[in-house]
C-alpha cells in the first residue's frame, strides 16, 4: 500500500489520499451480517471505493450476474450457501480470477482454512475483524493493474 500523504501542519494522514485510494474500483461486497456488511462498504467507501452490498451468495450471483465488479468481497460462513460455494459457483460460470479477483474475508484464520479459500477460487485471505490497512491494500493490488499503481518516472529535461 501506497504511504498516505501527510498534514504539514499535524503530520496526520491526508484525508484526501486516504479517500482516494480506491478511488474507481468497484467492489462487490458479499457479507450476511448487515452489521459486518455494513462495516466492510464503510471502509471502502471512506478509502474511495465504488460498493455494491450482497447478503448471501444467490444475491451476489445475481449482481455479478447484471455487472461484474472489479473486486468480490465474501465472508465464508454464510447461511444457505457458504462463501466457498459462491467462488466455485462464479468460477463456474464464466468469472475466472483475471476478471473477477476475490478476497475472502473470515474469521476462518487456520491455515487450512487459507487453503481451502484459496483452492475455491479466492486469491487472498484476510482475517476477521478487519483491518481497514489490510483490506485496502488487498482491495487495490487486485483492483488495479499493476501499471496503475506504479508512479511512472519523469526523465530530467
Amino acid at each position: 500500500m501506497r504511504p498516505a500523504a501527510a498534514d504539514s501542519a499535524t503530520g496526520a494522514p491526508s484525508a484526501v489520499t486516504d479517500a482516494t485510494l480506491l478511488s474507481g474500483i468497484h467492489v462487490l461486497v458479499v457479507e450476511d451480517d448487515m452489521d459486518a456488511r455494513a462495516l466492510i462498504a464503510r471502509l471502502l467507501n471512506d478509502a474511495g471505493a465504488q460498493v455494491s452490498e450482497a447478503a448471501g451468495a444467490d444475491e451476489a450471483l445475481a449482481q455479478v450476474g447484471q455487472s461484474v465488479p472489479q473486486v468480490l468481497v465474501s465472508d465464508i460462513g454464510m447461511a444457505k450457501r457458504d462463501g466457498y460455494q459462491l467462488m466455485r459457483a462464479l468460477r463456474a460460470a464464466g468469472y475466472p480470477a483475471e476478471r473477477l479477483p476475490a478476497i475472502a474475508l473470515t474469521a476462518f484464520t487456520r491455515p487450512e482454512d487459507r487453503r481451502a479459500a484459496i483452492e475455491a477460487g479466492f486469491q487472498m485471505h484476510l482475517a476477521k475483524p478487519v483491518n481497514a490497512e489490510a483490506l485496502n491494500a488487498a482491495v487495490a493490488s487486485l483492483g488495479r493493474p499493476l501499471a496503475q499503481c506504479v508512479q511512472p518516472q519523469t526523465q530530467p529535461d
